[in-house]
């Protein structure tokens, strides 16, 4: 199944964050979105890109824009990353059924098992305004992605 396109509505979901909290899409309309699919926690390329979501979040918030990261990992996997990286926006684990959310986004490696490395960019309304897959070992940028919530006004 290829990616979403940009322009379609994203499909509403409910993951749990590091603490065990529910995150629901459809409850953060009125703010700018950044579903940030990776592969695995504590893998090489996905800790660069995390610490750099941390160092650059005042940058996304100052956007009225939400960061969201989406991985196979369970919740108690991502609350072990979180607390090592400092991370403090969700970290939501799409877990059972494996790769549920990633499969609707078309960003389901399903021969590998993982998440696809994939930044998505919905608007406040939860259209797909930008979407970008990137090869595994490839670390996403994250002026370009500040570039395209910009646009968004």
């Amino acid at each position: 199944m290829p990616p979403m396109a940009v322009g379609e509505k994203a499909p509403d979901f409910t993951l749990k964050d590091q603490n065990g909290q529910d995150v629901k899409l459809s409850d953060l309309r009125g703010q700018n979105v950044l579903l940030a699919f990776y592969p695995l926690d504590f893998s090489p390329v996905c800790t660069k890109e995390h610490a750099c979501f941390v160092d650059d979040l005042k940058q996304f918030e100052g956007l009225n824009a939400r960061v969201l990261g989406i991985s196979v990992d369970s919740f108690y996997a991502h609350k072990a990353y979180a607390d090592k990286m400092k991370i403090s926006y969700p970290l939501l684990a799409d877990f059972h059924p494996k790769g549920e959310v990633a499969k609707k986004f078309g960003l389901y490696l399903e021969d590998k098992g993982i998440t696809n490395r994939a930044t998505v960019i919905l608007d406040q309304d939860g259209v797909v305004r930008y979407l970008k897959v990137y090869d595994i070992p490839q670390q996403r940028a994250n002026q370009e992605i500040l570039s395209e919530l910009k646009k968004l006004g």
